[in-house]
């Protein structure tokens, strides 16, 4: 549940209520957390403390928490919502307890007493509705992406890259981990090949998840610098709320009955688990210690790792991660020291149902962060439905990884959608990236773990899948990419070039998926390649640019031949339609959204080519995204074409 001024909106899994009131800020004491039910069948109940009320940029509130709060005690002492709680709910509204304000101008808020779930929507509704408002969400607790496991067996011999077909090249090479039989690699990123251009060394990536643990492959020289954002103590497991410094993995163990919900705590019968250790199986596949003899390697092995602890035993809160954001990608919060170390890379491998409205904390946090060069790469989701549903998955800005197999088909469980950019190796659990069968080992993930239940114990190797799997894949080669671009002499790239050089450089999919997952496998080496100024890829580079409603006029192409165009189209855009006129000859038109097609328009999705120069195709509800156009000769080829793209902007 999440309300904006300019639309009342129901969706999001709610949670949390509150509201501000005395300017003085102080904290106040911790409480049970509340319950709320979510339209989510896989989340049915998730806990929440407190409401997020974001203010519209240029007022008062957005400037100064004073105000905020004295905006907030207004509208909750107003008649009218005196009236409205009474003829609704037949009760007061609530008074108001605490608040903390966000990096981001946002305000946290809680009230006195616990209310119905019909008292939260009221309340939200209540506050969404002044001018000064422009959105307020559930201070909802967020968890890690559920990931499937190996069988335990021991750990990889020595060295454990043997098991690690993710990393290498898809050329077919059969694969095997006894006892399973071989399987054909045809979902690796091909990492060998891009450490020529650079090893991810200068680049620093923070992975907001649940920490890190000591193990003898990690590189933790960042981890006492990082910081561990959990803020209540039942989540943190420190004895009194507050963050702290260092980003060390101390456990999310759920198995007492502290921590189920009717105790007062965030978990339900049959959901509690032992430590996951999640934060320092992403590390490891980020910037594993590679070359040392011991254990596996990382994609980016000269890379450094930023553990920024955000989840705890219960999962991690909206405002707990949105200061995260801002505080990793070198942006300040109050009461927290600046990162020494900002990140030009934040992965975060976590989420949960419910889509990312342009003003909410998470989506502001991310926009912050891209203002200051920071790429911000997140999992798809575990769920088998359209990520557009998903959070952080369809937060404006990010870079939205699917996962895929070993085989090179989609992850049964991955989300998808159309605005998955791209996928890398997720991890299967069953033969031929199947659906069901024998869980076998061969087509998991490998990287970094622990043998601790609730604490930390003995480091080891483990065997996971998910799309918490794939985005860290995707983070290490970011780092392999502006390392080299460094390397080379050449500027850092902006999280749009990023986005466009991991794209432009996939590789297409062996097997055509069913449902969307981006434009094509992650490709290391490509994208390395790339980024030093290499020519690698598609030749997206090359592509003229149109402007919207500007004809290009004059073009020419022998058979076979053809001018590759792109067609820029901005957020909330409609009706595009791209079309050509004029000139002689026989031209045919091919589109594709993300990447060229190819030079003979293979792989195009959008395609006209009825007899002569005139050709056109449209799209309703286009992406905001690139549009790439070919356009081939036919027998004979074409002389004098123009060309035009146009499209309805967003009011």
């Amino acid at each position: 549940m999440s309300l904006s001024s300019r639309s009342f909106r129901r969706g999001l899994l709610a949670a949390a209520l509150g509201t501000a009131i005395a300017p003085a800020f102080a904290a106040s004491p911790s409480a049970p957390l509340s319950v709320m039910s979510t339209p989510d069948p896989d989340a049915p109940r998730v806990a929440y403390d407190g409401l997020l009320v974001t203010y519209k940029t240029g007022t008062t509130e957005k400037r100064s928490a004073t105000a905020g709060a004295a905006t907030m005690q207004r509208i909750l002492r107003a008649p009218a919502t005196a009236s409205r709680f009474a003829a609704t709910h037949r009760a007061a509204a609530p008074a108001l307890a605490s608040t903390r304000r966000l990096a981001i101008g946002a305000d946290l808020v809680r009230p006195s007493r616990k209310l119905s779930e019909g008292e939260l929507d009221t309340l939200m509704r209540t506050l969404a509705a002044d001018p000064a408002v422009a959105h307020v969400e559930p201070n909802r607790y967020w968890q890690r992406l559920r990931t499937t496991s190996a069988a335990k067996a021991a750990a990889p011999n020595d060295p454990g890259f043997e098991v690690q077909w993710h990393f290498r090249a898809p050329d077919g090479a059969i694969e095997t981990l006894a006892p399973d039989p071989g399987v054909a690699n045809r979902g690796g990123i091909d990492v060998l090949n891009a450490w020529q251009y650079g090893r991810g060394a200068g680049v620093v990536v923070a992975v907001l998840d649940t920490g890190i643990t000591a193990h003898p492959d990690l590189d933790t020289s960042l981890a006492a610098a990082g910081y561990d954002f959990t803020s209540d103590a039942l989540n943190s497991g420190r004895a009194t709320d507050g963050r702290a410094p260092g980003g060390w993995d101390t456990g999310d163990w759920t198995t007492e009955d502290r921590f189920l919900a009717e105790n007062g705590g965030c978990v339900f019968p049959g959901g509690q688990s032992n430590s996951s250790w999640h934060g320092s199986h992403v590390a490891g596949t980020i910037a594993q210690i590679t070359g040392n003899g011991v254990g596996m390697a990382g994609v980016a092995p000269d890379a450094k790792v930023l553990p920024v602890r955000v989840l705890g035993h219960c999962g991690g809160t909206t405002a707990d991660i949105a200061d995260a954001i801002v505080w990793a990608s070198g942006g300040s919060v109050a009461g927290v020291p600046d990162n020494q170390n900002p990140a030009e890379i934040i992965n975060m491998s976590l989420g949960g149902f419910g889509v990312c409205d342009a003003n909410s904390a998470y989506a502001q946090a991310i926009a912050s962060a891209r203002q200051r060069g920071t790429t911000v790469i997140v999992a798809a989701g575990n769920n088998n439905s359209d990520a557009g549903s998903f959070t952080p998955a369809s937060c404006p800005g990010v870079i939205n990884i699917a996962a895929t197999g070993i085989t090179g088909k989609r992850a049964y469980y991955s989300n998808f959608g159309a605005n998955v950019a791209l996928s890398a190796p997720g991890g299967g659990v069953y033969p031929d990236d199947g659906v069901s069968g024998q869980s076998v080992r061969t087509g998991f993930v490998w990287s970094a773990g622990n043998r601790g239940l609730t604490v930390p114990g003995e480091p080891a190797y483990v065997g996971l899948s998910g799309t918490s799997m794939a985005a860290p894949h995707v983070a290490g080669v970011a780092a392999l990419v502006i390392s080299a671009a460094m390397q080379a002499g050449r500027p850092v790239p902006t999280p749009q070039d990023m986005r466009e050089i991991l794209t432009q450089t996939s590789r297409d999919f062996p097997v055509r998926p069913l449902r969307q997952i981006g434009v094509g496998i992650l490709d290391a080496a490509k994208a390395a390649a790339r980024g030093a100024g290499a020519a690698a890829g598609g030749d997206e580079p090359t592509a003229v640019r149109m402007v919207r409603a500007v004809p290009v006029t004059g073009a020419s192409a022998a058979a076979g031949a053809g001018n590759l165009y792109r067609i820029d189209v901005p957020a909330g855009a409609r009706n595009l339609q791209i079309r050509t006129y004029g000139g002689k000859g026989q031209a045919n038109l091919m589109a594709r959204v993300g990447r060229a097609p190819g030079p003979d328009g293979s792989n195009a999705a959008l395609s006209s080519t009825r007899p002569g120069t005139t050709q056109s195709v449209q799209v309703t509800i286009p992406l905001n995204d690139s549009y790439f156009v070919r356009l081939i000769g036919g027998a004979g080829g074409y002389q004098g074409v123009g060309i035009v793209a146009t499209y309805t902007a967003a009011q």
